[in-house]
Formats: structure tokens, C-alpha cells, sequence
């Protein structure tokens, strides 16, 4: 019983340390970055901005969770090899950790093309369609699709809940609405 109340004990401080380290790791981002997010707008721009960058340079990953709500997912969605369509949930850990690894390795540059938004009080809804390019330079792009961005305004910033999004294929191509009019 001792052995279980002083692990309880321990386990409670560990708890609580972790969560001031938070809070003050946020309080330093938030004097870094609020002007990033005190607007839909900068916060999309910045969205786009912050996984946007040449092969070899590293990514603001303090500023891309910053964005992001703590438990937000990417939700990458697609046609599987059956035939069937799946989602994948992604933590930002793993987003970190993989796709911008990927992203540094290779260069990487997402461009918003159009944008639909939708809100209603606190919460929004962007549809935002892009293309993505290895180099700034590059004419063609080797991946389009729709980010489907659902935000969350807490009275002094918009803060990123998830990601959902799926590629353009050929059996599947961007609808002319969400796409920029000529």
C-alpha cells in the first residue's frame, strides 16, 4: 500500500513538473509568435511558411507546434491498394520526427492556390487547396490537393485543431471551385 501511494506520489509531482515546463515553454512562444496567429489569415500564411523550405534547412518546429492545438492530428486520406478509401492519423511527434525529415532531406514547398473559409463565432473551417514543389524554382508541381483545416479562436488567437487531406489523382482532380478563377 506505502508502495503504491508514494508511486501515486511521484508520479503526480512528474505530472505537475511536466505541465509548468509546458506552460512556460508556451508563455515564451507565445511573446515569440502570437502575431503569427492573431488572424486567420496569418495563421494559414504561416502555416504554409513554416513547412516551406529548401533541402537542407531545418524547419521551425517549435513555431509549427505552436500553431497547433496539443492534440491535433494530420490526417492524410487517400485511395488504399484495395481500392478503398483510409485515413491515417498522425500526432505531430510523428509529423515532426518523419515528414519534416522528409521535408529537410529532399526540400520541400507547399503553396496555397485558393481558399474557402467558413466560420461561425470561435471555430473555422479552411478549405485550401495547394501544390507542393521540391525546389522554389520549380515550375511543375509533383503533388496537388486540399488541406482541409479546421481552427479555433480562444479569444486572443487562432490556434490549428487539425489537418485533413487528400491528394489530387486522376480519377480524382481538384474541382474548378477550388481552384483560382483565370
Amino acid at each position: 500500500m506505502k508502495k503504491t501511494v508514494l508511486l501515486l506520489l511521484a508520479l503526480s509531482v512528474s505530472l505537475i513538473t511536466k505541465a509548468q515546463e509546458n506552460k512556460e515553454a508556451y508563455a515564451i512562444a507565445d511573446k515569440k509568435y502570437k502575431t503569427k496567429v492573431t488572424t486567420l489569415d496569418s495563421t494559414i500564411n504561416t502555416l504554409y511558411e513554416v513547412i516551406s523550405g529548401p533541402k537542407g534547412q531545418d524547419r521551425n518546429d517549435e513555431l509549427l507546434r505552436y500553431l497547433f492545438h496539443p492534440e491535433a492530428k494530420f490526417i492524410a486520406s487517400g485511395k488504399r491498394k484495395n481500392g478503398s478509401y483510409g485515413a491515417r492519423y498522425v500526432t505531430m511527434n510523428s509529423y515532426v520526427e518523419k515528414s519534416l525529415k522528409w521535408m529537410v532531406e529532399n526540400g520541400f514547398f507547399e503553396k496555397e492556390l485558393y481558399r474557402v473559409t467558413e466560420r461561425f463565432g470561435h471555430i473555422a473551417h479552411v478549405f485550401s487547396t495547394y501544390e507542393c514543389f521540391n525546389g522554389k524554382e520549380d515550375q511543375e508541381p509533383f503533388m496537388r490537393g486540399i488541406n482541409s483545416i479546421q481552427l479555433m479562436y480562444t479569444g486572443k488567437r487562432w490556434v490549428v485543431m487539425n489537418i485533413y487531406f487528400t491528394q489530387e489523382s486522376e480519377e480524382n482532380p481538384i474541382p474548378g471551385k477550388y481552384l483560382p478563377k483565370k
